[in-house]
């Protein structure tokens, strides 16, 4: 079985079907953060040690927040993933970042769908972003 992905979400009070979605994807919630707290938009913030993707649920931020969160994960080389808190938002943004259904876990910050076992077709069907 390949290596589970640590990763903190930061958004939202509830996040529903999301924990299943990710677990499917190989990727385990370490932490979640609402991200309500005002101390959150501090920009000295440290994301918790042996993170290794952070995902931002949009519609549930604020701009500082996000920024405060981005600059943590970049001072710390981890990986940003950004989506509103829905199963199919998220889905589609796991799989426009490499993190494919059927991919194992390869090297950090390598790109999984190129070595991915799935077919081509899975791929395909993401539509990017306008």
């Amino acid at each position: 079985m390949s290596q589970l992905v640590s990763a903190v979400v930061v958004g939202a009070d509830r996040l529903g079907n999301i924990p299943e979605l990710l677990k499917g994807h190989n990727i385990a919630i370490r932490h979640h953060i609402s991200g309500r707290d005002p101390s959150h938009q501090k920009k000295t913030l440290q994301l918790p040690s042996g993170t290794e993707l952070l995902i931002l649920l949009t519609d549930f931020l604020g701009h500082n927040v996000m920024k405060t969160f981005r600059a943590a994960a970049q001072r710390a080389g981890i990986r940003v993933l950004a989506c509103r808190r829905s199963v199919c938002s998220m889905k589609q943004a796991l799989n426009q970042c490499g993190y494919c259904e059927a991919c194992p876990k390869q090297s950090a910050g390598a790109v999984q769908s190129m070595n991915c076992s799935a077919s081509t077709a899975n791929h395909a069907r993401v539509k990017p972003r306008r």
